[in-house]
């Protein structure tokens, strides 16, 4: 997947953008004056088939808008974010999703990931949360819960495909 920000992103959103790529294995760019068109060619261009703008308000990212190499929306999320502050450990290439939210299961074609019912590491466990929508966190390669999360405060748009 490839990850980019709206137009001029504050530090903040950049730095998650960073680390949401690292965490899942996806590409991280800068968007400049990109448009939409543009970053779709973008992410053919480094072997992404998809793509995950993410917009902010007042300087801090506060939603997701993931999309097809169609350009198709595929999914968009309100969050709220943590930043991860130390080295994540995480190994993308043999991450699984582990879910407890039927609505975000669609994050596993976004991402290329298998879903599971159960992990004992190397995973992103989707729960459900009092007062949110769900909660996102990455479970590092040695089972331990790093910092980085994502809070899903509603979950705007689902693909039905």
């Amino acid at each position: 997947m490839l990850i980019s920000t709206s137009r001029k992103p504050s530090q903040k959103t950049r730095k998650f953008c960073k680390n949401l790529a690292h965490a899942t294995g996806s590409t991280s760019v800068n968007r400049g004056k990109m448009n939409m068109r543009e970053l779709l060619l973008k992410a053919l261009e480094v072997d992404e088939f998809n793509l995950a703008i993410v917009n902010e308000i007042k300087g801090n990212p506060s939603r997701i808008s993931f999309y097809s190499n169609r350009g198709e929306l595929l999914l968009t999320i309100l969050i709220g974010a943590s930043d991860a502050g130390e080295k994540m450990n995480i190994a993308p290439s043999q991450l699984k999703i582990v879910s407890e939210v039927d609505e975000l299961n669609i994050l596993k074609d976004i991402l290329d990931m298998d879903l599971v019912h159960k992990a004992d590491d190397n995973y992103i466990l989707i729960s459900k949360s009092e007062g949110l929508a769900a909660k996102i966190n990455f479970i590092n390669k040695f089972g331990d819960k790093i910092d980085f999360q994502i809070n899903v405060k509603k979950i705007l748009e689902v693909s039905n495909d």
